[in-house]
């Protein structure tokens, strides 16, 4: 009921959490730990993979179950992203990976989905498993699945805008568009946003800087581990029908008049 299947790998968890805003790498594995995620977004950068003899996430999370999912930040072209995570890939040997391909740099950082799909249709063929960042659009969700796609992340609001999901019909037709995961990612800003998302039917939430720059980030980090539990359940429970007036919660026939 609660791992989460992308590709080939199996997750115990369907909360997946970022690195980035941080005050250290001790808060991040701390708070990470907290919030249950086997999955931890990080730019390549920060894996210093080229200097091993400077501090690093690779080293801070040794001995955890934790899987580092390898994102392509700051790429704005297809090329971009494809050499990065080739290059990713021969240095780690990880082929998980965040395919985001940003069309608007300085001020909402959507993405350019035309790149993302050019992208994801040469890295499926390299054989990477893939999670698409994109926007909540069914029609280009269902695009990416077929470029190869092993999950869709559409975002729920600006990237560390903490809006929360603002269009929910939206989530509900990209999930309804395909069979593969959706994974909420961008904009969620506490807990409840994180449940709504999930009974919307999302298969799983990504957020960073809801946890990383809340007053507390670890006991926010539990919070969203709980938040992502509730909402699976609440939306596989199947909730009751809205309707505009009351209806009583005891039966009133045959009661007695007075």
């Amino acid at each position: 009921m609660h791992t989460l299947q992308i590709g080939k790998y199996t997750l115990g968890s369907r909360l997946i959490v970022g690195s980035g805003k941080y005050d250290s790498f001790e808060t991040t594995k701390a708070a990470t730990l907290a919030s249950g995620s086997e999955l931890i977004t990080v730019a390549v950068r920060r894996l210093n993979i080229t200097n091993p003899n400077e501090p690093n996430l690779r080293d801070t999370f040794a001995g955890t179950n934790v899987k580092f999912l390898p994102n392509s930040a700051g790429c704005t072209t297809a090329e971009e992203a494809i050499t990065l995570f080739r290059l990713t890939r021969e240095a780690t040997g990880i082929d998980l990976i965040k395919l985001e391909v940003i069309g608007d740099t300085q001020k909402t950082l959507y993405p350019d989905v035309l790149e993302t799909i050019k992208a994801c249709e040469v890295l499926a063929k390299d054989g990477f498993t893939i999670m698409a960042y994109t926007s909540d659009d069914p029609i280009m969700a269902r695009r990416l699945e077929d470029a190869g796609a092993h999950a869709i992340m559409p975002l729920a609001a600006p990237i560390g805008s903490g809006l929360g999901v603002q269009n929910k019909y939206n989530i509900v037709f990209v999930r309804e568009a395909v069979k593969v995961p959706i994974i909420v990612d961008a904009g969620i800003g506490c807990a409840s946003d994180a449940a709504l998302a999930m009974e919307l039917g999302a298969d799983g939430v990504l957020t960073n800087t809801a946890i990383a720059q809340a007053q507390n980030p670890i006991l926010m980090a539990e919070a969203m581990k709980n938040a992502v539990i509730a909402g699976r359940l609440s939306y596989l429970a199947g909730r009751i029908p809205k309707r505009p007036y009351a209806t009583a919660s005891s039966p009133v026939d045959g009661m007695i008049q007075f």
